[in-house]
């Protein structure tokens, strides 16, 4: 959410960042409510002041005897004390419209972000490796031999319907031990906090991170009013929601890993062959929790974390940054790792890493006090790192071999009990 005093003090800085992002001027609008909302307040105010200063007064008329001036007195107080509540009310109401509109507007732009419109637009940061040749049309991962059978598209249809999967034998073990190094890695050798959180959350939680309101239909909700969580950034997040936290805590670094629900609403027809984009998925999500000063290396160190997760696979991947026209609601910057994959002969997302700045934080009102310092709200930052079925297709996908099989990163033979190949039957070696 945004802060309405630096809307007052600059309106058309507010207004121009918005125009990068596509969205028409809407400070006029913000600061009408805003001023509606002080008005009411102000009344409410003096009301009660009137209120106290007759309540003083009734007692000496009642001392003194005067009858008619302590009824006229005790009618002023009861009068002041309907209006105070009346406009009580009203600053109540348009301050609720005022947060409900704030709340729907996005994050603004960090001023190196690249301006444009989608992600064709997008810019380019780095490239690592080289996507590797092969002398054979190389197959997608659900075409290999050895996938086929403990990949079933067919059963999940029969039990959930489109977009789920049922892995099971090798090509299971190796989802769960993408997932072990993974989490493994960024606790011993990137210092993040090994963190287990429910995948069901309130629904003010949704709206802390900013899934709610404008983008409920991507999620799911249950009858009793719980979400189930899109990403393990919502409840690592909220960790610090409505805490005023010692600045001796930060900065906060946590890693997470767990299932995800996403309905994608909206995306018919997009990348719907196979495991790329499913409605119930894994993930292993960093969220960081830092000083304003430094959120911003924060996100260079929160991308190296998740590239080197690749690297150690030996994945050729690219990371890109986003444009203004293609970031997430919430996000002042994201940088994009996209991995490589030869079936596709494309390079394809598995990682987002964003800084949000202060937006989670004012959602949640989430606070920190600095030594010596007045209180002041937190940076957030979130980060796949990495989407695990999406890595277990880069992973099948580059290390394929013209007999069917596939020969695995040699990172991950440690989790796989020294297991080096999945053999086209299916077996792993």
């Amino acid at each position: 959410m945004h802060d309405i005093r630096a809307i007052r003090d600059n309106p058309d800085a507010f207004d121009a960042a918005l125009a990068r992002r596509g969205v028409s001027p809407l400070s006029s609008e913000i600061l009408a409510l805003d001023e509606k909302r002080r008005a009411c307040i102000h009344a409410a105010e003096s009301a009660q002041a009137d209120q106290n200063a007759s309540s003083k007064e009734i007692g000496k008329a009642k001392a003194s005897g005067d009858e008619a001036e302590f009824e006229r007195l005790r009618a002023l107080v009861a009068a002041k004390k309907d209006e105070v509540a009346r406009m009580q009310a009203e600053a109540k109401d348009w301050d609720r419209k005022l947060t409900d509109m704030l709340m729907g507007i996005p994050n603004l732009p960090h001023d190196d972000v690249p301006d444009g419109a989608d992600e064709d637009d997008n810019a380019e940061l780095r490239r690592h490796g080289t996507p590797p040749e092969f002398a054979f049309k190389p197959l997608e991962h659900y075409e290999l031999p050895g996938v086929q059978e403990g990949m079933d598209f067919e059963t999940a249809a029969k039990l959930s319907g489109s977009r789920f999967v049922v892995l099971s034998g090798a090509v299971a073990r190796i989802h769960r031990a993408l997932a072990q190094f993974m989490l493994d890695t960024h606790v011993s050798e990137n210092g993040l906090t090994e963190t287990w959180t429910p995948v069901l959350v309130k629904e003010e939680m949704m709206y802390g991170t900013g899934q709610l309101p404008k983008f409920g239909e991507d999620s799911y909700r249950t009858r009793e009013g719980w979400w189930l969580v899109p990403t393990a950034e919502v409840t690592l997040t909220n960790i610090v929601n409505d805490v005023m936290i010692a600045d001796s805590y930060l900065p906060r670094r946590y890693v997470a890993h767990t299932q995800c629900f996403r309905s994608e609403a909206g995306s018919a027809g997009r990348d719907t062959a196979g495991m790329l984009r499913q409605h119930q998925f894994e993930k292993v999500e960093m969220v960081s929790i830092t000083r304003p000063e430094e959120s911003r290396a924060e996100l260079d160190r929160m991308t190296d974390c998740a590239e080197g997760i690749l690297r150690r696979l030996g994945l050729a991947f690219r990371t890109v940054v986003l444009c203004t026209g293609d970031m997430g609601f919430g996000a002042r910057r994201t940088h994009d790792i996209e991995v490589w994959l030869p079936g596709q002969n494309a390079y394809r997302e598995i990682s987002s890493v964003s800084v949000c700045g202060d937006f989670q934080a004012r959602r949640m009102n989430a606070r920190y006090r600095p030594e010596g310092g007045k209180p002041d709200y937190v940076h957030t930052l979130n980060g796949s790192g990495l989407a695990v079925g999406r890595c277990l297709i880069a992973v099948l996908e580059n290390g394929q071999c013209e007999d069917g099989s596939v020969a695995l990163p040699e990172a991950l033979h440690p989790w796989l009990g020294g297991k080096t190949t999945l053999t086209a039957e299916g077996q792993l070696v």
